[in-house]
């Protein structure tokens, strides 16, 4: 970074080369090495082009086993198989190579050896390498959305950006920050805490409904029958412009609504980033932890 002092630079960039070396880390206690090179090895391109197709293609997950019958003769022309790649093949060697040396590492894929053995007739080591691929792939391009958020955000509203500079600085002269940041510090900075909420409101990394789907019995939501079956869901791009929720002003970044004791309880009960219920994102704590 130092050699491009005076240079522009794509921050956004930067930012998701550092989402995933993080969670490289998290995952497999290795970096991809993205922030030293500066660029990725083509991975993101092939995440792009898997997202698109995932956008329509998940709606009818046949297609998904069509194409791979149909692939020898179609090639990729959905860009199905960009959900594969150098992620997999990344987590193949490392499961190898963590198999090779023997020992454990305080990470995901050891805890996912760890299930592999424990119950190995519900996961096998595909399933090791293909958790260890969703998690990478799901824990990296959306936690580089949001993080562009919140300093979108902050650098459009100064003011708000010197008052967490302040707290930072405070919490640092009180000896209440460790080096790295541990959560459990991060966690007792409020300020800190409802610029992220407030980034994430205005811009959630997943702008389409999170579909469910009506159980045995139907269900009576807002005063209209839905029979079993039916599909539902709710955008957080929508949720989190409720009025009657966030106030007025919700399209207003203002980080200070996170902090009236008496509306931050529904604010959160309403705050869909992550999802919520029993299929709220797994991974939401470790990319809490990155941002």
């Amino acid at each position: 970074m130092a050699e491009r002092s005076g240079q522009v630079l794509d921050l956004g960039n930067w930012v998701q080369l550092f989402a995933f070396d993080v969670i490289g880390g998290v995952t497999f206690s290795k970096r991809f090495g993205f922030m030293d090179a500066a660029a990725d090895d083509g991975s993101f391109g092939r995440i792009e082009a898997a997202l698109k197709s995932a956008a329509w293609v998940g709606q009818i997950p046949i297609l998904y086993w069509i194409h791979d019958a149909l692939s020898p003769y179609i090639g990729n022309h959905l860009g199905i198989a960009a959900r594969h790649g150098s992620l997999r093949n990344f987590a193949v060697q490392e499961i190898t190579a963590r198999q090779d040396r023997g020992g454990d590492q305080h990470d995901i894929l050891s805890k996912l050896k760890a299930i592999q053995k424990a119950k190995p007739h519900e996961m096998d080591g595909n399933g090791v390498a293909s958790m260890a691929t969703s998690n990478v792939f799901a824990g990296s391009d959306t936690t580089a959305i949001s993080l562009r958020a919140i300093i979108y955000y902050l650098l459009k509203n100064v003011s708000y950006k010197q008052r967490l500079i302040n707290e930072i600085d405070t919490s640092r002269s009180q000896g209440r920050l460790s080096d790295p940041v541990k959560l459990s510090e991060a966690d007792n900075m409020p300020y800190l805490q409802a610029v992220m909420y407030e980034a994430l409101r205005l811009h959630p990394a997943v702008g389409m409904s999170l579909p469910r789907t009506v159980p045995q019995g139907g269900a009576n939501i807002a005063e209209h029958y839905l029979p079993a079956g039916s599909v539902v869901g709710a955008n957080p791009w929508v949720v989190h412009r409720n009025r009657e929720v966030f106030g007025d002003d919700v399209e207003a970044f203002r980080p200070e609504r996170w902090l009236d004791e008496d509306k931050k309880g529904d604010m959160h009960r309403y705050f869909f980033a992550f999802g919520s219920g029993a299929r709220t994102c797994i991974g939401r704590n470790i990319s809490w932890l990155e941002m």
